[in-house]
């Protein structure tokens, strides 16, 4: 198991370039056999703290959703570990995330989507919660829409939690 004790705990996230500095400081601290599961809503940044860990792991690119081809593997540029990017949105369970035959121990494994996917699969791995920060009461506006679904799109700071699990 990583080092990411160092990043634990909750940081604000203010704009995409400080989500990829996050995730490129915990890209130079996994390792081969260490799994991360990103959760948080659709545009919280997901994708883009990914890009960071590949960043920071020194592997090819470019990152980008993995959400049709479900896993998308990464090779090295500097002779350490892999990073699998996986998208677990569209999987029905954890014995379809684990069918994909990823090499767990031999890769750095990133999964969006995957809590209650990786139970099983491995023994620790780091969860990352990506959240929206959202100051609103969710009144309707004048298009009938909420201030929350409004400010979906718009460029909000993120919260960014991470642990370790189990």
């Amino acid at each position: 198991m990583s080092g990411l004790d160092d990043v634990v705990g909750t940081h604000e996230i203010i704009t995409p370039d400080d989500m990829e500095a996050l995730g490129a400081r915990m890209g130079r601290m996994l390792r081969a056999g260490d799994l991360v599961v990103l959760t948080g809503p659709l545009g919280a940044g997901k994708t883009t703290l990914t890009r960071g860990i590949a960043a920071g792991l020194g592997v090819r690119g470019p990152v980008q959703s993995p959400t049709f081809v479900i896993a998308r593997t990464h090779p090295s540029l500097v002779g350490g570990a892999p990073l699998v990017h996986a998208d677990a949105y569209r999987l029905g369970s954890a014995a379809e995330l684990d069918d994909l035959d990823v090499d767990l121990a031999g890769s750095v494994v990133v999964v969006e989507w995957g809590r209650g996917m990786v139970d099983g699969l491995v023994d620790v791995w780091w969860e990352v919660e990506l959240d929206r920060e959202w100051h609103g009461h969710g009144v309707d506006d004048a298009c009938g829409t909420t201030a929350h679904e409004a400010e979906l799109d718009a460029d909000a700071p993120r919260l960014v939690t991470i642990t370790r699990r189990p």
